[in-house]
């Protein structure tokens, strides 16, 4: 089971309370280990009785007292014992005094009588072949000074800090990069740019971010080759009645009077006719637009479909086509009733204009699931298997278009209309003849936003 993402507030506080606890615990082991060496280390007695001896029988009391200055710095302070005789004329520390004996009775012996002071005794014979012992004292050392502390304590912590710094904002600025890459990339007209799975599948807030712009740059670039392809459709469907126009319009010039009403009829209907397909066509770019005017609200999906029925009835009346309402069952839906009265209205009309004389087309609702489905089956010529992935295109009229006027607008339309709903519309052909439209809409579902 995947875990939750932290969010990006959550998981910077997080990073920040552990890099100082990192941090907190450098440092106390840093200042420990510092203690640790002033205070627990134990010096090296026997190889101390072998540099002191060497020291006196080269240099003599004089070469004795060099040697222990040197030491001294160290917390080191040592003396030589001939004979049971002690060679510097230095009066001794009292617990060295007080455990004398025992420390010129044995070869080697180092006593700890509290931390960090430490008196030995070491037998040693030197190159005159003279046998001296070493009595020595190791007093505490002092502790670093608070200065040396508090740089090495900065030391660390600046190298800490600045690692998890380093991870936290390269791992913040890596998406921020690409998503400015993106956005440069669109300014320039590069509508293709997306920022990528690489860092719109992050859970967090900047992944999140990421993958609206993604979505946001995809249907911007959808509508936008949409509305080109409406343009140029546009264009070309207009060229038509325009030419058309023009042509009557110079026939009712050059005409008698008596004679040019029939253009200016003609050219009436050329411009009803150009007046449905800009009307379509608007219709079509609001769909795209997601601009539908409408509130959204609970439809009655079988009592809207009785409607539509009911007022698709005259023109199916007027081609002798009979419509069949079967299977209604009681379905409400989330979203538009004058959006989805218009898709009704435009697939009962392409039915009935496909249907040939006393043909049947039937309705249906019922539900799968938890959507509700819609047919619509008529008995007309169908579509070529290889035009129905086209069929939903605006302005595709197809090997058919010549049985029924239109404009190649009204299925384009369903469709827009059934993808503000979440919701989807297909074709597919019936035997022997016939085609069934399937809309599809989510039971219950608000009207989707893009």
């Amino acid at each position: 089971m995947r875990l939750p993402t932290l969010n990006l507030y959550l998981r910077l506080f997080l990073w920040f309370c552990l890099a100082n606890v990192v941090t907190l615990l450098v440092s106390v082991f840093v200042t420990e280990r510092f203690a640790r060496m002033a205070y627990v280390s134990t010096p090296d007695w026997p190889a101390l009785a072998q540099s002191a001896n060497d020291a006196y029988i080269l240099g003599g009391l004089g070469g004795l007292e060099d040697w222990d200055h040197a030491h001294h710095r160290e917390g080191i302070d040592v003396t030589l014992f001939e004979n049971g005789q002690n060679l510097r004329d230095r009066p001794l520390p009292p617990p060295v005094l007080f455990n004398l004996q025992k420390l010129l009775a044995e070869d080697g012996v180092v006593l700890r009588l509290r931390p960090g002071l430490q008196i030995a005794g070491q037998r040693v014979t030197g190159s005159d072949g003279v046998a001296r012992h070493l009595v020595g004292m190791r007093l505490p050392r002092p502790p670093p000074r608070i200065q040396q502390l508090l740089f090495v304590q900065i030391g660390f912590s600046l190298l800490i800090i600045g690692g998890f710094g380093y991870f936290v904002a390269r791992s913040i600025a890596k998406p921020v990069a690409a998503l400015q890459h993106a956005t440069q990339r669109m300014t320039t007209g590069d509508l293709s740019a997306r920022v990528g799975s690489r860092w719109a599948g992050r859970g967090d807030e900047l992944g999140r971010l990421a993958a609206d712009f993604d979505r946001m740059a995809q249907r911007i670039e959808a509508l936008v080759t949409h509305e080109r392809g409406v343009l140029q459709d546009v264009s070309h469907e207009l060229r038509s009645p325009l030419a058309r126009l023009h042509l009557l319009l110079d026939l009712a010039r050059r005409s008698p009077a008596a004679e040019s009403a029939p253009h200016f009829e003609r050219a009436e209907r050329e411009i009803a006719r150009l007046d449905r397909i800009i009307g379509e066509a608007l219709a079509l770019a609001r769909m795209e637009s997601q601009l539908p005017g409408m509130g959204v609200e609970s439809v009655a999906l079988e009592a809207l479909i009785a409607d539509r029925i009911a007022e698709g009835g005259l023109e199916a009346d007027v081609r002798q086509v009979r419509i069949e309402p079967r299977a209604l069952q009681p379905l409400r839906v989330r979203g538009s009733a004058d959006l989805l009265e218009h898709a009704f209205d435009n697939l009962l009309s392409n039915a009935i204009k496909f249907s040939p004389e006393g043909g049947e087309i039937t309705v249906s609702l019922r539900a799968n699931g938890d959507e509700a489905e819609v047919e619509i089956r008529d008995q007309g010529p169908g579509v070529p298997a290889a035009e129905l992935g086209s069929l939903f295109r605006p302005f595709f009229r197809g090997s058919n278009a010549a049985m029924a006027e239109g404009h190649g607008l009204g299925l384009a339309i369903v469709q827009r209309i059934a993808l503000a709903h979440g919701g989807r519309v297909e074709a597919e052909n019936l035997l022997p003849r016939g085609l069934c439209v399937r809309l599809t809409l989510p039971i219950g579902t608000a009207l989707a936003q893009g």
